[in-house]
């Protein structure tokens, strides 16, 4: 499986032209905003794959979390939704994109926690230094991911893990 990492600019450019096929994208943008009231939509994939998993999501360090009324616990409930649709994707062979406005932070923090999980080499996407990766994004994916291995291979399923 294949992970690659985009900004909106980059990706909508992208899909103007060759988007790769057997792809699944992750889709990180930004919630309402508190204070504006406005909102960041969403790239639109529609007609280049059905495989994407939208997640509105502030790119906040843990110190910032009471500002937007979160806890760690409540911050990316979507995460355990998001270790399936990651499995699915890599039993399926699918390559991943993980996308969000720069490039740069949630989803190189997802990229990363993907790769580690998978390969043990998560550590590249740090060590790069176009990224700078959200840790609590990677640590939520991460552990997700984690999780659901465990659950899985506890429940004894049949899914590739």
């Amino acid at each position: 499986m294949e992970v690659n990492i985009y900004s909106r600019k980059a990706i909508e450019k992208l899909l103007q032209s060759n988007f790769p096929k057997n792809v699944a994208v992750i889709s990180f943008y930004d919630p309402v905003n508190r204070r504006t009231g406005e909102r960041d939509k969403p790239v639109n994939y529609s007609l280049k794959t059905g495989r994407v998993f939208p997640v509105a999501i502030h790119d906040i360090d843990l110190e910032i979390l009471p500002k937007y009324g979160l806890t760690y616990d409540t911050y990316f409930p979507e995460a355990d939704n998001l270790a399936e649709f990651i499995y699915s994707a890599y039993n399926e062979g699918l390559d991943i994109i993980c996308q969000c406005e720069y490039g740069q932070s949630r989803s190189a923090a997802c990229a990363s926690a993907i790769l580690e999980h998978f390969y043990q080499n998560g550590i590249s996407v740090f060590a790069d230094y176009r990224y700078y990766p959200n840790q609590m994004v990677f640590h939520k994916v991460f552990d997700a991911l984690n999780h659901l291995k465990i659950q899985n291979v506890y429940y004894n399923t049949n899914k590739i893990l």
